[in-house]
């Protein structure tokens, strides 16, 4: 798959044909819209994904700090799962939010030569929005675009959004966001310096940097963790450590991601872990010492395995490592 930041380069694509958005989190009306273009034929015009970064929301309305679901590097490594040709990352600025939606189809999509594109029925561009999906498709005809509608779905009389998907995993509601997903809830991120209170304390666990992915509440979790194509039983712990920082530990802005892969011995450091969840095993809690702290990671782990390899997880697994 290749990548391209901005329009440089962009006449290595074939013919494109494209979907636009933002697709923060790829719940299945997200993967609707790219299926359609993955779909399509003839088969020798490139695949792509137009998407932006950062959030526009972020820069648009700095003062709310919303959480992403995913990152930029997530999200790229689902698309490439998908079978995606390419994706197109445009920078998203001062200078794009205040295109005209015609400038934006003049100086983004027809510079790229695509001459055909899908958009989800809710898709807004240009200058305070005034673009919606009517007006692209009335444009695009007059640059000789033709723009496709892909209409939303629907759960729980719900159209399914990333504000709704965003709101169950923060809130734990981790069931209802997986069927939205058709996968399990994740996290990705690279694996920073620690402590080493787990190598001392015998269990040694990789802290995880998640770019500022929104996570799960605080608490211990059983998870699948795909580090380079390959499968590990793991537990998370996600929380603010209690036991080490007293009354001091919710202080903290974030939360610690550290996690533990089972049977595994090698080293993690600045490598990328894409950890799933499947089971809350328990809530955050503060204990007397690091020996009954031991003591309880200890559990957690048996529990974790237990839980992991039942029939059913496996299954859940292979329809995420599966994405088309």
């Amino acid at each position: 798959m290749k990548i391209f930041y901005g329009s440089k380069n962009v006449e290595l694509l074939r013919n494109p044909v494209a979907c636009i958005g933002i697709f923060d989190g790829i719940h299945l009306g997200h993967r609707k819209v790219i299926r359609r273009v993955l779909n399509y034929s003839p088969k020798e015009r490139d695949r792509i994904i137009i998407t932006f970064d950062p959030h526009p929301e972020t820069v648009l309305r700095p003062e709310k700090e919303l959480p992403r679901i995913m990152s930029l590097e997530h999200r790229i490594s689902i698309f490439e799962k998908m079978g995606v040709d390419a994706v197109v990352v445009i920078h998203f600025s001062d200078y794009i939010a205040m295109m005209t939606p015609e400038n934006f189809i003049e100086k983004e999509i027809k510079k790229m030569g695509v001459k055909t594109v899908y958009v989800g029925e809710n898709f807004h561009f240009g200058r305070g929005k005034a673009g919606d999906v009517n007006s692209f498709r009335e444009i695009g005809k007059r640059y000789g675009v033709d723009v496709r509608i892909v209409y939303s779905i629907k759960r729980r009389g719900k159209v399914i959004s990333s504000t709704w998907l965003r709101n169950l995993i923060s809130k734990g509601n981790l069931e209802i966001a997986e069927k939205l997903l058709r996968r399990p809830v994740s996290v990705y991120g690279e694996v920073v310096k620690g402590e080493s209170r787990g190598r001392e304390l015998g269990v040694p666990t990789a802290n995880i940097d998640p770019h500022h992915e929104v996570s799960p509440p605080p608490g211990v979790y059983a998870v699948k963790v795909d580090f380079d194509g390959a499968l590990y039983d793991g537990v998370v712990n996600i929380g603010f450590k209690p036991t080490f920082y007293g009354k001091n530990a919710n202080e903290r802005r974030e939360p610690h991601v550290e996690v533990h892969l089972i049977g595994f011995s090698g080293d993690l450091y600045k490598k990328s872990l894409e950890i799933f969840f499947i089971k809350l095993l328990r809530k955050e809690k503060r204990f007397t010492d690091g020996d009954a702290l031991l003591k309880q990671m200890r559990s957690d782990i048996q529990n974790a395995y237990k839980y992991l390899n039942r029939k059913n997880i496996i299954t859940r697994i292979k329809k995420y490592k599966n994405l088309k």
